[in-house]
């Protein structure tokens, strides 16, 4: 049987390509998402995962949900924190609720699955918790205050939660991307976009599916021995310590 995972904001960009990730070294996946159905079914029907909606800053909803794909797959072996907003604005120009809502739905969302996952994952001796973090929760960003602090707190999380885990069979690791080739990245004006790469040593923007190939390596058996690590994958754009 395979392993049981649940992917957070799993049905587009990078979440799809963690989805399938997984799916494709066996395991059995949900994948969760907030708002956009008609990108949710097709992504259903293109690899037949299965979806559930809700909000993942809401913790009762967290709750139910978990809950609800669990009665369904059984207990779950592998979560990935991977949902994510941004409401960007200088922070001399940013109101509480560009604030808030960044850090409800990118950190708060953390807490809210791990909280629900981690105590059966110690109490059976396994589990794999991989949360999606940033270069700019390592380095910070102007203009994304916001998103630099919930993705910088994603990464204390990380390292606090992999030492509570580690007796227990637990590990927690987190992911770093840098410019990654999705949608919202694509949309970007040209001159940006080509200034973007500039910046990045390897040339290019990175590949969905090279971030869904580190979750899948972080999430599988040969990752035993690591815990507590950011994996940083944004092409030598920025290297940390």
């Amino acid at each position: 049987m395979g392993k049981n995972a649940i992917v957070t904001g799993g049905t587009r960009g990078i979440g799809r390509a963690i989805s399938l990730a997984l799916k494709n070294n066996g395991c059995n996946v949900a994948a969760t998402y907030a708002g956009n159905d008609e990108a949710a079914a097709q992504f259903k029907s293109e690899t037949d995962i299965n979806v559930y909606k809700w909000d993942v800053g809401d913790y009762d909803a967290c709750q139910g949900g978990v809950a609800e794909i669990e009665g369904a797959q059984g207990p779950t072996d592998i979560l990935v924190n991977n949902a994510g907003i941004t409401r960007d604005g200088f922070f001399h120009k940013m109101t509480p609720a560009q604030w808030s809502e960044v850090i409800r739905a990118d950190l708060d969302s953390v807490f809210n699955m791990s909280r629900q996952i981690f105590p059966g994952m110690r109490e059976r001796g396994y589990g794999r918790i991989v949360n999606i973090t940033s270069i700019n929760g390592q380095k910070g960003q102007m203009g994304q205050v916001n998103y630099s602090a919930a993705k910088a707190g994603m990464i204390g999380f990380t390292r606090a939660l992999a030492q509570e885990g580690a007796r227990k069979g637990v590990t927690v690791n987190a992911v770093a991307p840098g410019y990654i080739a999705t949608d919202m990245v694509a949309a970007l004006d040209e001159k940006v976009l080509q200034g973007i790469v500039a910046q990045v040593p390897v040339g290019r923007l990175g590949a969905p599916e090279e971030i869904g190939d580190c979750v899948a390596f972080l999430a599988g058996e040969g990752a035993g021995f690591i815990t507590g690590a950011v994996l940083s994958a944004n092409g030598g754009q920025y290297i940390a310590a």
